[in-house]
């Protein structure tokens, strides 16, 4: 099968955790057989950040962990719409111009013989419903939605049965246990600032436990102003930057314990969605305490996979005994590197994603509405 996939970048995951997933999915369907090019815009934001930061250095790690991948730059949306007129499967993640969904719809609605599928892996349909509204999705055959409260959403907007749940998952071939265990201490956060979406629940469920447990916090991620490195080293813990995925397995596997910490919206509007580090860092074996969310789809085992603190006084304690206990850190560990390997791997939704394009069906040719 000839497939495209536009995304906003496949090269930066400088603020754009979509990338995480994105690398890990096509390589699984490039080795399944499948023809697989992946498109970003020219001047792509994540990208530009990057290399002001960090120069061509910046996407060295992501070159020599998946040199089977690259992308096709373009500046026209027109030329790149007709390019793809041959595919059999277009992709559009939702951090596109809603000018290429529109393109891609009119031409699919004209008669282009691809499945055109949207996929979404963000809250904006509950945080900005008006911005998502801007998509014209009339020409699509379906949506992607990383969690059932989000394809909830869109069924709700009228799509019935093609609102499709396509969770996020570990690219198992990169990120794994160590091949050899060296020493590790301390607790280690990789994520971004987030706009303020969650800097209460961080220092109630991250900054604050760990100083009370007596770890040492090592923080990785982007756009931390300075009110935020200021309350890090309040906390005595370490604020050391951008760090590129592919080098996340290497700083789990010199920590004893991470923390996920979710962003409001999806505790609140979009309950049992995870991120992309809650699967990355159990694929790691790194042993895994989460502040409170509702994993209302059953993805996991709270409490087998992973501790789960009510409180900051309750995450102090899961750390200290993280610290403590290494049966406690060996059970986490293999218990959730069994559920990563039954039924989070990438190789798991590139299996998922076929089976959807083939419930759709073969595409009709002819002109239809909505």
């Amino acid at each position: 099968m000839r497939i495209a996939y536009f995304t906003h970048s496949l090269a930066s995951c400088w603020n754009h955790g979509n990338a995480h997933f994105l690398r890990g999915v096509l390589r699984e369907l490039i080795a399944l057989g499948h023809e697989v090019d992946a498109y970003e815009p020219e001047g792509a934001w994540s990208l530009e950040n990057l290399l002001r930061d960090h120069g061509e250095a910046g996407l060295d790690a992501y070159r020599a962990a998946y040199p089977d991948l690259a992308s096709t730059t373009y500046a026209s949306i027109d030329a790149v719409a007709d390019r793809v007129a041959q595919a059999d499967l277009v992709i559009v993640h939702e951090w596109n111009d809603p000018a290429l969904a529109a393109a891609l719809g009119a031409r699919r609605k004209s008669g282009a013989g691809y499945t055109l599928l949207f996929h979404d892996t963000h809250h904006r349909a509950v945080s900005a419903p008006d911005e998502m509204r801007r998509f014209d999705l009339s020409g699509f055959d379906g949506i992607l939605a990383f969690g059932e409260t989000l394809a909830a959403v869109y069924r709700n907007w009228g799509w019935g049965d093609r609102a499709f749940v396509w969770h996020e998952a570990a690219d198992t071939r990169l990120f794994h246990p160590p091949a050899r265990e060296g020493p590790r201490a301390g607790l280690v956060w990789i994520g971004n600032w987030g706009d303020d979406e969650r800097s209460q629940e961080l220092e109630t469920y991250l900054f604050a436990p760990a100083r009370a447990a007596g770890l040492g916090l090592d923080v990785y991620g982007v756009r931390y102003p300075d009110a935020a490195v200021r309350t890090l080293q309040h906390h005595g813990a370490c604020y050391n930057g951008w760090a590129p995925n592919a080098a996340a397995p290497r700083l789990f596997a010199q920590h004893v314990a991470t923390v996920h910490v979710p962003r409001r919206f999806y505790v609140r509007h979009l309950p049992g969605i995870p991120t992309i580090r809650v699967f990355e860092a159990l694929a790691c074996g790194i042993p895994l305490a989460c502040a409170p969310w509702d994993d209302a789809e059953g993805l996991f085992r709270p409490g087998t996979d992973y501790l789960v603190a009510r409180s900051g006084p309750e995450m102090g304690r899961h750390l200290a005994a993280l610290r403590n206990d290494p049966a406690l850190r060996i059970s986490l560990r293999d218990q959730g590197l069994a559920t990563i390997a039954a039924r989070h791997t990438c190789a798991h939704r590139a299996a998922e994603l076929l089976a959807i394009v083939a419930r759709l069906g073969v595409p009709e040719p002819l002109e239809r509405s909505a």
